[in-house]
């Protein structure tokens, strides 16, 4: 398949296209994908946790690529509230919570306010695409810092006596579920496939 973003077929649906010439059902060629690295796999399950932790936080981002403020907010499968932009903010908002599990001070208020407003709040405004990519930044970085210190993953942390371990693995697994909702919405607002 070639670069075909913008055409319709005839019901109006976005054409399928991907940028890949390798794989046509991947995202980008190898030798262009940042998610590739030269060398094995990391050694040990926190090296490997962490490395799955980044791969999915790109992939998210590279399905966000290139997109306007209209389609970052589009909804693409009503009576939905997703939206690729509604997913940033939402990830935003969880990563902050992540950081209420490991504390034992009083929980850090949300982000956004009231419950999905993450996704009700996804408006198609340049100002608003900005922040939620910059309060997810931020958020990441502070989860990441709160963990930095806590290198095993048996140790329990905050009121709820959460593992390391276990906080990891959700993290990996939010960010993998909603990277397959990614897949979808991206897949609806212009016709670009891969993983």
């Amino acid at each position: 398949m070639s670069d075909q973003s913008g055409e319709s077929d005839q019901s109006g649906q976005p054409a399928r296209w991907t940028r890949a010439t390798t794989y046509p059902d991947m995202w980008a060629d190898p030798d262009d994908d940042p998610r590739d690295s030269e060398g094995g796999s990391p050694d040990g399950e926190l090296p490997t946790l962490l490395d799955f932790l980044t791969h999915y936080r790109m992939t998210l981002r590279m399905k966000c690529e290139g997109l306007d403020p209209e389609q970052l907010a589009r909804r693409s499968v009503p009576p939905s509230t997703m939206s690729l932009l509604g997913l940033v903010r939402h990830l935003a908002e969880v990563e902050r919570d992540w950081r209420n599990w490991i504390s034992d001070g009083d929980p850090t208020p949300k982000l956004y306010g009231e419950r999905d407003a993450d996704f009700h709040g996804a408006v198609a405004e340049q100002a608003v695409v900005d922040a939620a990519f910059a309060d997810l930044a931020r958020e990441q970085a502070a989860t990441d810092a709160a963990l930095a210190g806590h290198c095993d993953l048996g140790e329990r942390l905050g009121k709820d006596r959460t593992s390391v371990r276990e906080l990891l693995v959700h993290r990996i697994e939010e960010y993998a579920r909603h990277c397959g909702h990614a897949d979808l919405l991206r897949e609806c607002v212009d016709g670009r496939v891969g993983q």
